[in-house]
């Protein structure tokens, strides 16, 4: 059954979001408490933080923003550099470039389908299918505002802030004509524990939830998201992708590795480090604590 935390109260919302901004100016502490109670409905303990989401909120505010290799790897040219020097280079989709402004792309060089993508910010992309039916001019007007938009002041996920702004165009990742399902491994101090497979993504998207070993983690699914009705088959390398994640995600006390696997190639997707701000509202409770008890900060703890 779903966390009925998730009901909103709308009129409490239509009286708090005009301080937000106000708040985050006075205190992002306090901002990221109150955001944390609002949507959680938990307080949160910054002293001796227990849940996996207070923990992600530890890390947020004290930890990431001050990681060169956190705000670089946050970056979605950074990562690429990244996973280069670590040896996956083979992992990386191929892109078509990288640009300051909107208006130094060049469309009629493109192929038909590309994915163009903020490379300081999360969510704010745009997925091309056939480049003939693309409004260029509201395509324009989103991205200026999306160049000019500070995601890590926005979201007070401080480690996004000193990305430098630009566009980045990758090949559209296709499997059998659709968006390729794709695997979101969670890997708390160099270990990877559980992960999240999306599928059916632009059609009916769904999220399932898996331990590592690829039993059931239901528990653990958040903020309303559905699962299939039907099993998911482990991928045949599987193994590859949980030591490459693991590689990847060795310098960190927690990253989220975005991997796909295509017809049989594992290809890179992102890494994220405060996965929906770390505000996850999961169906079991418990399952909070669970997680909490993988993710060691102690050494961060001041």
């Amino acid at each position: 059954m779903p966390n009925p935390n998730l009901k909103e109260n709308k009129i409490k919302r239509f009286f708090v979001a005009p301080f937000r901004n106000v708040v985050k100016l006075i205190s992002k502490k306090s901002y990221i408490s109150y955001q944390y109670k609002y949507i959680t409905h938990h307080k949160l303990n910054w002293k001796n933080p227990t849940r996996y989401t207070e923990k992600l909120q530890y890390l947020r505010l004290y930890v990431y923003p001050k990681d060169p290799l956190v705000i670089k790897c946050a970056s979605r040219v950074g990562a690429r550099e990244y996973v280069k020097e670590k040896g996956y280079e083979n992992l990386l989709i191929k892109t078509y470039g990288v640009f300051d402004r909107f208006e130094d792309i060049d469309f009629d060089k493109l192929p038909n389908a590309f994915a163009l993508k903020t490379t300081h910010s999360s969510q704010m992309n745009y997925i091309c299918f056939d480049k003939s039916k693309i409004n260029y001019d509201e395509l324009k007007k989103k991205f200026n505002k999306y160049l000019k938009t500070n995601y890590g002041k926005k979201t007070v996920e401080l480690h996004y802030s000193p990305i430098k702004p630009q566009i980045i165009i990758e090949e559209l990742m296709l499997e059998n004509g659709k968006l390729p399902t794709e695997y979101k491994i969670h890997v708390f101090n160099g270990k990877a524990k559980s992960l999240y497979v999306v599928t059916s993504r632009g059609i009916d998207i769904r999220y399932n939830n898996y331990y590592i070993d690829w039993t059931p983690f239901d528990g653990s699914q958040f903020n309303g998201w559905k699962k299939t009705d039907y099993p998911l088959e482990k991928p045949t390398n599987f193994d590859e992708m949980i030591k490459i994640s693991e590689d990847l995600a060795s310098p960190f006390p927690f990253v989220r590795v975005d991997l796909y696997d295509i017809n049989g190639t594992i290809y890179f997707s992102e890494l994220t480090f405060t996965p929906a701000k770390g505000t996850l509202i999961l169906d079991d409770d418990k399952c909070d604590f669970e997680m909490g008890e993988w993710l060691d900060i102690s050494k961060y703890i001041k």
